[in-house]
């Protein structure tokens, strides 16, 4: 069948088949004279029927593909978005704990001969007391709690000072550091800049206050350290201007 737009013209069915073809009204002379009110058809071979057919798979195939493509995309989106969610919570999280130091465990120690020359604060039976590795980080006045120590030979402060093997006396500006802050002994000899009571004075770290360890002979059977502390000799506190009798005293310090 030859392709384009045909006329269809009156066939007149013979009379076996009258009854199974359809019935289609006569064409007059008003109908033939004008084309657009006639009826056409246009043919299609089996093989246009596969053409169209398998165009029509295509589109719906590419419209399925464009469908996949879109909820990959969102999916992905998704995912993107969790995963920038997560790490804004945890970078969030970090900057919260940022500078908090946490007791990494508890020392379970008894009671032992402790000197108290300067009053210090003694093991007591059956106490559990906070261990402290780290410190909070030191800045351009970090915050600390002074208190008072001698570095004399038996004394409160216990056995030699960490840093040089050696006892000081008490006119001597030295001071002893928590452990975070004593760096494994990285601040040995260093000067640090000890401001309170309107007044700064620079003293030298010698010592450890242990945050770690304590109450046994080498430590005067005294807890270990908290973990924001300097212990400084009787000429710093002099020096300050403050009352040794009170014991602590709140101030800030940095590295000379």
């Amino acid at each position: 069948m030859r392709r384009g737009r045909l006329l269809l013209q009156q066939v007149q069915p013979d009379a076996a088949d009258a009854a199974l073809q359809p019935r289609w009204p006569a064409m007059g002379a008003a109908d033939a004279a004008t084309p657009s009110r006639g009826l056409t058809l246009k043919p299609q071979s089996n093989q246009e029927f596969i053409v169209a057919a398998t165009k029509e798979k295509r589109v719906i195939i590419l419209q399925e593909c464009q469908v996949l493509a879109t909820a990959r995309a969102l999916a992905t989106t998704a995912v993107f978005l969790l995963v920038a969610l997560s790490t804004s919570h945890v970078a969030s999280s970090l900057r919260l704990g940022l500078g908090v130091c946490r007791a990494s465990g508890y020392l379970p120690r008894k009671a032992g001969h402790c000197e108290q020359s300067n009053d210090p604060d003694c093991c007591e039976d059956d106490r559990r007391y906070p261990q402290y590795h780290c410190s909070p980080p030191v800045t351009a006045s970090t915050k600390a709690v002074l208190t008072l120590n001698s570095f004399k030979k038996g004394k409160d402060g216990g056995g030699p000072s960490e840093c040089d093997n050696a006892y000081h006396s008490d006119e001597e500006m030295v001071v002893a550091l928590s452990t975070g802050w004593f760096e494994n002994m990285g601040r040995c000899g260093h000067r640090i800049k000890i401001t309170a009571n309107g007044k700064s004075v620079y003293a030298k770290v010698v010592d450890e206050c242990d945050s770690v360890y304590g109450c046994d002979e080498e430590h005067n059977y005294e807890p270990p350290c908290a973990n924001n502390i300097i212990d400084a000799s009787l000429a710093v506190w002099n020096a300050l201007g403050l009352d040794q009798n009170v014991g602590t005293e709140g101030i800030t310090w940095s590295d000379n």
